[in-house]
């Protein structure tokens, strides 16, 4: 494969899409982001209900500033879907675990499902319950 042929492959790569959407947040590229989120994007988690894409930006863009870093735990691909857990680091320390689901096409993240995890460390004792 030629050069530009592995540039267009790559470019088009579900998960190099999805670690460049996490990689924005913590560089705090918003022009960045945005190449890489469709017009017609949705956002759902178990505190957003399908948010369009300028909502997605007013809402959940600011955390960018707290965020630190993304460690992941688990990259998969699976057709157009990467699913994804990561432990995210804020900038005051603190520390937790989510799965997202994300459906990549053409390049671009079209709709990202969100699900909660937990603190770390963990907020209940080992082996028990809260």
């Amino acid at each position: 494969m030629n050069g530009a042929a592995q540039n267009v492959t790559q470019s088009h790569d579900p998960v190099a899409i999805a670690k460049r959407v996490y990689e924005a947040y913590v560089t705090r590229d918003r022009a960045a982001i945005e190449a890489l989120i469709a017009d017609d994007f949705h956002f759902t988690s178990p505190r957003d209900n399908r948010l369009d894409r300028v909502t997605y930006f007013a809402r959940c863009w600011p955390n960018s500033f707290t965020t630190e870093r993304f460690t992941f735990v688990h990259l998969v691909r699976d057709g157009e879907r990467v699913f994804v857990t990561y432990d995210l680091r804020t900038n005051d320390g603190s520390a937790f675990r989510n799965t997202e689901i994300l459906t990549i096409r053409d390049g671009k993240l079209v709709e990202a499902e969100v699900f909660f995890g937990w603190m770390i460390p963990h907020e209940a004792p080992l082996g028990g319950s809260l």
